[in-house]
């Protein structure tokens, strides 16, 4: 029997990070039977839309899904600070992972943890078992470089980085080969909230580290990836992406039949002839928005798929829902003017839709998983970006990558309704359309997705960037315990 290692993985509690994490596992597990897996799911006590996911999740010999949840007091304790629930709930979780560790019933040594971006407080258990601690970065190299960047400014230069909120500036940022524009910055980089602190708090600590895993692959992010790996504060850096999960059926939140439908109605559409609008699982917009983008849709002639959501009651930490009757908030007659042209549903089963030949364009919030689906399946994206690091992968994409067309770059979703609502002129919207689905194969963003699409395709197989970098991530793994 060879020998086997032991690793523990902790993903933070929102759907994209938990899912990839679950990604990454597999792979990790299909590629070297020296390693078993726990992965520790921590359950929030609103469902960020991982509920259906965590409860498909099956366990094998060699890869075990253990469910750490704290109690329901301790829960309510743990969220009761708005702004820094998510980090006090997975703090909170410490002495469930030091148990889970001291319990563990493998026969096999522990060969180190693999932790969220988010799960840093973890690493002092690890530490506690005198174990190397890895990093999952769910995010893009771009995004990566940025936080280390702006981490700097804090602690090193004590430059108070919230002079950039706002700005009209245009700054240096090392990863990016274009001036980077001060108004795209995450409001992380400069805001003085105490869970901007916890957070560059985290960045700091990467570098106890012995490697950070990015879900990315060397032929989409060079520029920032060449930054990394050539710093000397930075830990390994491994490129293992695109990790997606392209089977999708665990997380899905609608019925069969209504799938079915979605599906029948895109086989009866042309070839990359249909624009699909999906915003993420925490995507939604107020009713004087929803009517600009219908109108953009009508006027843009174009066939559309649009997966449109009641937002959540404001001030309200809930998700999106579907609505029971759609007339109610789009404008009258708009159903029946576009029949046969366009569809409205509610959640959208993303990974199907996109992976359908019928579709030809992908309206996005930008997340970055969504990013990478869309690249696998070689589908060209309009920017319209919501929250977190979605304005830089905006920018990332129009700008450094030039792989997307811009709706809007610096559109911010205003979550607290604090606010006036910012409108996306229903030109704008018709204007970003338009550029998306331009005929042509030809067309200069649809044929650079094409590429990528073949190189995320590529990084994956033996031989690729990635399938190399998982590899040399996995015998420093062995090599802790050798």
């Amino acid at each position: 029997m060879t020998t086997k290692a032991e690793l523990v993985f902790i993903p933070a509690p929102g759907a994209g990070h938990l899912i990839s994490t679950v990604e990454i596992a597999k792979l990790v597990i299909d590629r070297d039977e020296r390693l078993c897996i726990s992965v520790l799911i921590m359950k929030l006590p609103m469902d960020f839309g991982t509920q259906s996911y965590v409860e498909s999740l099956s366990s094998t010999a060699r890869l075990q899904f253990v469910d750490i949840t704290v109690d329901e007091k301790t829960a309510a304790e743990l969220t009761s600070n708005k702004e820094t629930f998510f980090l006090d709930f997975i703090r909170g979780h410490k002495p469930k992972v030091i148990d889970f560790v001291h319990n563990m019933t493998s026969n096999s040594p522990l060969a180190g943890f693999v932790l969220d971006m988010f799960c840093i407080p973890m690493i002092d258990v690890a530490n506690e078992f005198s174990v190397p601690s890895y990093i999952f970065f769910t995010s893009s190299a771009s995004f990566l470089a940025l936080c280390l960047h702006f981490e700097s400014l804090k602690k090193e230069h004590n430059i108070d980085t919230s002079k950039y909120k706002d700005s009209h500036e245009e700054l240096t940022v090392p990863g990016f080969k274009n001036p980077y524009p001060a108004k795209l910055l995450p409001r992380a980089t400069t805001d003085q909230s105490a869970v901007v602190t916890m957070f560059f708090d985290f960045v700091t600590r990467y570098k106890e580290t012995k490697g950070i895993m990015v879900n990315t692959f060397a032929e989409l992010e060079p520029f920032a990836l060449q930054f990394l790996s050539g710093s000397k504060k930075v830990p390994k850096i491994h490129p293992v992406g695109p990790v997606v999960n392209i089977k999708e059926g665990g997380h899905g939140r609608n019925s069969q039949s209504e799938t079915e439908s979605i599906i029948k109605w895109l086989d009866d559409k042309p070839e990359s002839s249909v624009v699909f609008l999906c915003f993420g699982s925490m995507g939604s917009f107020e009713p004087e928005q929803v009517k600009e983008i219908a109108i953009a849709l009508e006027c843009s002639g174009h066939r559309f798929l649009w997966s449109l959501r009641r937002p959540p009651p404001k001030g309200k930490m809930e998700l999106p829902s579907n609505y029971e009757n759609l007339e109610e908030v789009l404008p009258e007659g708009f159903i029946e003017r576009t029949n046969g042209v366009g569809k409205v549903i509610g959640w959208a089963p993303q990974v199907t839709v996109l992976s359908h030949p019928a579709v030809g364009g992908f309206v996005s919030h930008c997340g970055w998983n969504s990013i990478l689906e869309s690249f696998c399946f070689g589908v060209p994206m309009a920017t319209w970006p919501h929250y977190a690091e979605q304005q830089m992968n905006a920018f990332a994409l129009v700008k450094e990558l030039e792989l997307a067309v811009e709706i809007r770059m610096d559109y911010v979703k205003d979550i607290e309704g604090k606010n006036p609502v910012d409108i996306v002129t229903a030109k704008e919207i018709e204007s970003g359309i338009r550029q998306l689905m331009a005929d042509g194969e030809e067309s200069g963003i649809r044929k650079k997705v094409k590429e990528i699409k073949e190189k995320s395709s590529a990084a994956m197989k033996q031989g690729g960037s990635s399938y190399a970098s998982l590899g040399l991530l996995i015998e420093d793994v062995i090599s802790n315990i050798s």
